[in-house]
């Protein structure tokens, strides 16, 4: 009986900071998230971060779509000037970065404005590598809010200067999320580092 209220116990005690920590999360970053392109401020770059454009279903997954749409209305509107996009292209025939590249082009945005970075496998990876990568200290980060909110919270962690332009979002419970932000603060305390790092591109 001991047995079980201890581990009763500890399953309250994780339950309550998972919760606690993606509240904090949205709190410190309540002000620094933006539903509207004339209220957000100018940024270099915008950093789409990546997904898959197809969902299980073989449709279009609405979250890729919906990123695409906010990378396309902030550069019409002048709140950047490059967009880099940052993907998991850890498979032969999965690449994120370039089905964002082709869609984007395809909406107009010049090639030449576009980067990629091909191995942001997850978003502390994306983060990191925006400012050691690319050069990178101020940025505007393009995804749903949930997502800009975790990549502000790791960006404002190793001095990077950040802001994010909410896509629209897709009707979901965000329960992964919950647990996603718990991870990314123990990357933090724990000082995880990107998979891999490498040569610094510029982003001219």
């Amino acid at each position: 009986m001991k047995k079980i209220k201890i581990i009763f116990l500890i399953i309250v005690f994780i339950g309550l900071g998972v919760f606690i920590t993606y509240h904090w999360i949205s709190f410190k970053t309540r002000h620094l998230v933006f539903d509207k392109v004339n209220l957000i401020p100018k940024n270099k770059v915008g950093l789409v971060l990546g997904t898959g454009k197809y969902a299980a279903n073989g449709n279009i997954n609405l979250f890729y779509k919906y990123r695409i749409d906010a990378a396309v209305n902030l550069y019409e509107a002048g709140k950047i000037e490059f967009i880099l996009v940052s993907g998991d292209n850890s498979r032969k025939n999965y690449d994120e970065p370039s089905d964002f590249k082709n869609d984007l082009i395809a909406e107009g945005i010049p090639k030449e404005k576009i980067f990629l970075d091909y191995a942001g496998f997850r978003t502390l990876d994306s983060v990191i590598r925006a400012k050691e990568i690319f050069g990178q200290t101020s940025i505007t980060f393009i995804s749903q809010k949930f997502h800009n909110q975790r990549a502000i919270y790791i960006a404002d962690h190793f001095n990077i200067k950040a802001v994010g332009f909410n896509a629209k979002d897709v009707h979901n419970s965000h329960l992964r999320e919950y647990f996603a932000r718990s991870k990314a603060s123990l990357d933090l305390v724990f000082n995880v580092q990107p998979k891999f790092l490498g040569e610094k591109i510029t982003i001219q």
